[in-house]
């Protein structure tokens, strides 16, 4: 071959080389280009690209990390930040041990995010000043709270995902209930495929509402159109005291990236109208000034907010201005003990309890932002405490908020409603109590337990098509309605695959949709309540009460009527089965013959009380059998309880007698909170110790009902104290004799 053969196949392979590298080059900026304006979609599919042409470089394994890390997407982004520390061991990225470990956490793998924030701060022991270390001494410590308190529950009762009328494949951050109507904002694209593309160059944040219908359910949800600005995105929603003002935040984007400023509208006959920007003692220019919230503290009328402006610690600070008119305000001050270096928001404070919620990255927690509460005293707020299980999860909880006695969150946690990632999308989320708030009015002296019974009925549980023992003509089962739940719910995926057959995709999706709402909000709500009202039952018929509960049955009309009878029957049965063996057979000694202190009075309806409108058609069977509208017919329901009492004596209860703190530094004021029960079935009134300047105790209520608890907090002044400690203190019972002492613990230095 001749020399210029071999110099023109030379030239040709660097110049396709040159090509190639260009090419990647360009490819590489339009992915930073997206990255920077917030696009994580569409930056993951162009580095992707990149890799696909040089998958060997670690700045490009970095910046599709980062990226994944940015767009939620925590399982793959802890896959390719172990891939950047195998190859590179923090030499090039300091902190990448440091997000691998953080992505670890939010994927809930705490033992070994905690050996990999253990080996972060090794390999960054000699950057000491530096954040990264300072962030792995904080998340070991968080990380470790997080192991020790993940299976300990709080207060509230298991998390609700609100239905598709609220929540969809966009996302969803809840502010408030007013009117009778969830409010909240939902980020979303006027236009998107199914993979989370957006096309339209608008993709806002929005403002809806949600009504409730009588039955309590939330109806289709619908845009704020009074304060809507194409331009602009808005949300983060809070009314003044009487209702006339709403302040919320209206935010300039450069893609994702936000610059929020609070403004103020009126309502003027139905319509709300904007009235005017908050002035400089709220938004400061420069700063983002976002998510009020208005409250009354110690009387007075503030507004509290997030921002980032001078002053703050670092990051987003709660911040909070006395109100002069409810437009403007004096000078806002840094609320100080609950903010920290990184981010504090969506605050919401609880006048009933004096104790304002909010959202952190930097206090012990399970994942990314959780929810923690600081309470209110003197003037001063307390340092802040996890709210727990279930409120809080490996994912970002945010915007909590209560109403009456039931909680809302906002959560990207797995189990919402998504198109590709799992964990891509804030979805909300609600925690009912077992009971109906009562109001002072309605306490008396001689309410009993038996109205907060009542408060659960009628409790519904769900059965799958012709279950139990199908094809049958028996009255009876020997199946429990433990074991029909658990097999209802293993069928699901096969409901959904039956659901769709035969139909559009478009119709697919909504009835899909709507057999996922039936499963949660109703399949599964119905065992939970359930569970709630076993508990309170054998506690009456431990204390010598005789019960008889009244249990209909009813069927969809898919079968003939005697049949639908039957089966009715056993449903019933595999009811009282349940309390036959529930517990390790608890219910037992009251089901005998001997003793029949529990006892069930049957209406088997069968069809006859049935929807008659609901397919009955067994060769169309996606409505006459798979459909949310047939699913919802196959039911019993226990309709009454009457309860015959012996009021016996049983004291009072905590779910923990002593806690421990662990370190802490000196000279601040630390608080504690128990969960004290009466398990009694009189009303009962708690005495609490007297307060000193060191130590104040403090009840959400001094008045308990039967089985009703109240959340005592304890505060105390560590000034002066040093090491190990040990503050006990009693609640006493009017005209009993003992009472419930609790222990708090603590190291201080």
């Amino acid at each position: 071959m001749s020399r210029l053969h071999l110099i023109l196949i030379f030239c040709i392979g660097f110049y396709s080389l040159g090509n190639t590298q260009q090419k990647l080059k360009k490819i590489i900026a339009f992915a930073d280009e997206q990255y920077e304006k917030g696009d994580y979609y569409y930056a993951l599919s162009y580095y992707k690209q990149a890799l696909e042409k040089d998958s060997n470089s670690i700045k490009l394994l970095w910046k599709y990390a980062e990226t994944l890390r940015a767009y939620k997407d925590y399982a793959k982004a802890e896959n390719y930040y172990a891939k950047v520390y195998a190859r590179e061991q923090t030499k090039l990225y300091p902190n990448s041990l440091l997000n691998l470990a953080l992505m670890q956490k939010q994927n809930g793998r705490y033992k070994q995010a905690l050996k990999t924030f253990k080996l972060s701060a090794k390999k960054l022991e000699k950057k000491k000043n530096s954040s990264f270390h300072t962030k792995s001494l904080r998340e070991i410590e968080s990380c470790s709270w997080a192991i020790k308190n993940l299976l300990d529950s709080s207060e509230f009762r298991p998390l609700i995902h609100l239905p598709e009328t609220v929540n969809t494949y966009d996302a969803e951050f809840g502010h408030t209930i007013r009117d009778n109507r969830l409010i909240f904002s939902v980020l979303k694209a006027d236009s998107s495929n199914n993979e989370e593309e957006v096309y339209d160059p608008s993709y806002r944040t929005k403002l809806y509402y949600s009504e409730k219908n009588k039955l309590g359910e939330f109806q289709k949800s619908k845009m704020n159109t009074d304060l809507f600005d194409g331009d602009l995105s808005y949300g983060n929603g809070s009314y003044s005291l009487d209702g006339t003002k709403y302040y919320f935040s209206i935010c300039e984007d450069d893609g994702f990236k936000y610059s929020c400023k609070i403004v103020v509208a009126q309502k003027k006959d139905s319509a709300w109208v904007l009235t005017d920007t908050l002035g400089a003692e709220i938004n400061v220019i420069g700063a983002n000034t976002t998510m009020p919230f208005f409250t009354k503290i110690n009387g007075k009328e503030v507004l509290l907010f997030s921002s980032d402006r001078k002053g703050s610690l670092g990051g987003m600070d709660i911040w909070y201005a006395e109100s002069i008119n409810g437009i403007n305000f004096k000078n806002a001050s840094n609320i100080g003990t609950l903010n920290s270096v990184e981010n504090e928001v969506t605050p919401f404070y609880d006048t009933t309890r004096n104790r304002l919620f909010f959202s952190s990255t930097w206090h012990d927690g399970f994942g990314g932002y959780d929810v923690h509460f600081s309470n209110h005293i003197d003037g001063l707020f307390s340092s802040p405490l996890n709210v727990g299980n279930p409120i809080n999860s490996p994912a970002n909880d945010l915007y909590y908020f209560s109403h009456h006695d039931s909680i809302y969150v906002s959560s990207n946690k797995k189990g919402g409603y998504y198109s590709k990632n799992p964990t891509c999308c804030s979805d909300i989320y609600a925690s009912y109590p077992v009971t109906e708030l009562m109001t002072k009015e309605d306490i008396e002296d001689t309410v009993v337990l038996e109205d907060k019974i009542q408060a659960l009925l009628p409790v519904t549980l769900y059965f799958r098509n012709d279950e139990p023992d199908a094809r049958t003509l028996k009255t009876t089962t020997q199946k429990t309605y433990s074991q029909t739940y658990e097999e209802y719910v293993e069928n699901y995926p096969f409901y959904k695959t039956e659901l769709i057959k035969g139909i559009s995709k478009e119709q697919a999706k909504h009835d899909l949709n709507d057999l996922t709402g039936f499963f949660e909000n109703n399949v599964d709500f119905g065992a939970i309540m359930l569970d709630s009202l076993k508990s309170i039952l054998l506690k009456e018929l431990n204390e010598g009460s005789k019960i008889e509960l009244s249990i209909k049955g009813y069927a969809s009309p898919i079968a003939n009527t005697a049949y639908n009878v039957n089966l009715t029957k056993r449903r019933i049965s595999s009811l009282i089965n349940y309390f036959k063996t529930v517990d390790d057979g608890a219910f037992k000694p009251y089901l005998s013959k001997n003793n029949t202190s529990l006892s069930f009075v049957c209406f088997p309806f069968g069809e006859y009380a049935a929807d008659q409108t609901i397919s009955d058609d067994a060769m169309v069977q996606n409505e006459s059998i798979f459909s949310k509208a047939a699913g919802l017919e196959r039911r019993i329901q226990i309709k009454h309880i009457s309860i015959d009492r012996d009021k016996s004596i049983i004291p009072l209860k905590s779910q923990e007698m002593v806690k421990n703190l662990g370190g802490k530094k000196s000279g601040v004021i630390l608080t504690n909170s128990f969960l004290v029960t009466n398990s009694s079935s009189e009303k009962v009134e708690i005495t609490l110790p007297q307060n000193t300047s060191i130590k104040k105790v403090t009840s959400e209520k001094l008045h308990l009902l039967p089985n009703e608890s109240t959340t005592v907090t304890l505060n105390f002044d560590t000034k002066g104290m040093i090491g190990h400690q040990s503050i006990s203190f009693t609640i006493n019972v009017k005209d009993y004799s003992s009472g419930l002492t609790l222990y708090t613990n603590c190291e201080l230095e």
